[in-house]
């Protein structure tokens, strides 16, 4: 009796796994198609479903990450790419896996990370001839990404030695502007004051002594008209 449940169950367990593994592979196929006629949002949708069913099928996973990665979702379809490498055992799968990783990096202009995603996947499948043509590729827009850098720094060095000398050369002109200022309003040294006082008083007693001449001159020739006959008259 026991012997018949147990039978039983293991036949329906059969039959609903058999079930699922082909929904499952009904949701791949038809992702698949939707894929290659380039309606990725359905191609999306149906890998989903795929996944809903079997979570750890490194195929859904793979192919969910393309859908993704063709509509631009890159973050999204990275996410999708590492956990099949955690996943997937097959070496030829694992290197399309690590070739899609590198061009979705050589595409961010993260070639450090895309040289190492090629080289992984040529670990995976040394025979693999595309992947060895990114991977020169990625390593030469590194190097020249790297020289790019340097020539930026060494631009914004010599930009900002100059800005400081400019910045330099201002404040020296300044001080000098200030000093030139200050030297402008100080009063003269005590010498040239007194020099100066000195004048004005010579200045003071020639005049004094020049008006006492002409006082001296005209009392003489008012004496002397006396002398000759008295006052002058006015003319005519």
């Amino acid at each position: 009796m026991y012997n018949k449940y147990i039978l039983l169950s293991l036949s329906l367990s059969c039959c609903i796994a058999v079930s699922a593994q082909k929904e499952e592979r009904d949701f791949i196929r038809k992702g698949n198609r939707l894929f290659n006629d380039s309606v990725f949002v359905d191609a999306e949708v149906n890998y989903r479903k795929a996944i809903d069913i079997n979570p750890n099928s490194s195929v859904s996973i793979y192919n969910l990450g393309n859908a993704l990665s063709q509509q631009q979702k890159f973050e999204e379809a990275m996410e999708q790419y590492v956990a099949a490498t955690k996943i997937e055992k097959d070496k030829e799968k694992l290197a399309q896996v690590y070739h899609n990783m590198g061009v979705i990096f050589q595409a961010g202009k993260d070639y450090a990370k895309a040289v190492d995603a090629y080289k992984m996947s040529l670990r995976n499948d040394p025979s693999d001839d595309e992947t060895r043509y990114n991977l020169a590729l990625a390593q030469k827009l590194l190097k020249d990404q790297e020289q790019n850098q340097d020539q930026d720094q060494n631009q914004d060095q010599d930009q900002n030695n100059q800005e400081q000398k400019e910045q330099e050369q201002n404040q020296d002109q300044q001080n000098q502007d200030n000093q030139q200022k200050d030297e402008q309003n100080q009063p003269p040294p005590q010498s040239e004051q007194k020099e100066n006082e000195m004048s004005k008083e010579n200045a003071e007693q020639l005049l004094k002594s020049v008006m006492q001449d002409e006082k001296d001159t005209q009392d003489k020739v008012q004496k002397q008209q006396v002398i000759q006959g008295g006052k002058l008259e006015k003319d005519w």
